[in-house]
């Protein structure tokens, strides 16, 4: 049973919970199965049909590797780099055929790669 979340990056968030009871009406086992939260010892505890046992519980800690958060940051700085672009682009007339510029650049280079790839590939 996890007890909790321990979050242990920027980039992740955990959310929700709740309580509930549990009880079981089997016939014989009355009570058994039912659990209930220790106040004193601050611990979940389950009815076995004669004693309450304590639950065992880890914490979980969930995270991103460092590959991933590299990434995220990555990509975050090349989208605040073109939304930069793009803010001077619609007030600057010379910025704005630049990044024309560059962008017809870019969408070139990915056709000669799309032809080298095809002619390796044949």
């Amino acid at each position: 049973m996890i007890d909790a979340i321990s979050v242990t990056s920027r980039y992740m968030s955990a959310h929700g919970g709740h309580s509930a009871t549990y009880t079981n009406s089997m016939p014989g086992a009355q009570g058994v199965g039912n659990m209930r939260y220790n106040t004193k010892l601050q611990k979940m505890e389950v009815f076995d049909g004669a004693n309450w046992i304590i639950l065992n519980s880890t914490i979980a800690s969930v995270g991103l590797t460092d590959e991933a958060e590299s990434l995220l940051d990555w990509a975050r700085q090349k989208r605040n780099e073109e939304l930069e672009l793009e803010i001077l682009a619609q007030t600057n007339p010379t910025i704005k055929d630049l990044v024309e510029q560059l962008k017809e650049k870019q969408h070139q280079i990915k056709m000669v790669q799309t032809l080298i790839k095809k002619e390796t590939t044949v």
